[in-house]
């Protein structure tokens, strides 16, 4: 079994006296994509704040490749997971392929500039996000949806071993919510990353992950293989509403009642 690249190890997350999650354990390890579910309040993204190191959980201890989170130095906890956060703020002009380039500052010295292969990895991001000849364009000029894919393309070239990614294709449209998660799908298989996600589309997270974790109510939640965590009876205790499971053509969807 590898190594497991992100370890929750009964971690207990609080927001004033209501209990998010209690003693969550939980191992991601190379090549897998976990999709994060739940009602909104639930705290996925102050997990997600908290995988990352941006929140400080109220019990229990989260690893990154083995070691405690709180031990790595930043630069190098930067070159192992990447963070994409729910919301994108834009306070002034600068070019698309600048915005990019903040991806590669984890492996830059003090004072040192962004070379030619820099800025290679940074246009081949772009493309991959269907961005390519946007790299002169102000981002303060782009739509929702294309600031969200110049963001997925900077944590594309920082290119960590971890990807923690909070409700990556909000904003987006049909064709680039399928484009974005297969990316991801295909950089765990094939290049052996982890990813960690938030959806509220339950059809996506069935195709795109291959585990779930489902937050229930009272801090509790439900793990293991889409196929384990995805039913009807979890999915309805964890949003309050029931969920039809059907097949079709060979894939299962869900769909509201």
């Amino acid at each position: 079994m590898s190594a497991p690249l992100l370890e929750l190890d009964r971690v207990t997350l609080r927001a004033g006296s209501r209990t998010l999650l209690h003693e969550l354990s939980l191992r991601l390890a190379p090549g897998e994509v976990w999709c994060l579910l739940g009602p909104n309040g639930a705290g996925k993204t102050t997990l997600l704040h908290a995988a990352a190191g941006l929140h400080e959980p109220q019990g229990g201890t989260i690893r990154l490749a083995g070691r405690a989170l709180h031990g790595w130095p930043l630069p190098e906890a930067a070159r192992l997971r990447g963070f994409l956060p729910q919301a994108l703020h834009d306070a002034f002009s600068a070019s698309v392929l600048d915005s990019v380039l903040l991806g590669r500052h984890p492996y830059l010295e003090r004072w040192q500039w962004e070379d030619d292969d820099d800025r290679a990895i940074a246009r081949a991001a772009l493309a991959t996000v269907d961005l390519a000849g946007f790299e002169e364009r102000d981002v303060l000029t782009l739509s929702g949806g294309e600031r969200q894919r110049v963001a997925i393309a900077a944590l594309l070239a920082q290119n960590p071993p971890l990807l923690l990614l909070d409700e990556p294709v909000a904003h987006l449209d049909l064709h680039h919510q399928v484009l974005m998660l297969d990316h991801l799908r295909k950089l765990a298989r094939e290049h052996g990353k982890g990813v960690l996600f938030t959806v509220h589309d339950l059809n996506l997270a069935a195709r795109f992950a291959s585990h779930a974790l489902l937050l229930l109510p009272q801090g509790g939640a439900r793990q293991g293989s889409i196929e384990d965590v995805m039913t009807e009876s979890d999915l309805e205790c964890a949003f309050g509403h029931r969920v039809a499971c059907l097949t079709t053509a060979g894939r299962t969807v869900f769909i509201p009642e």
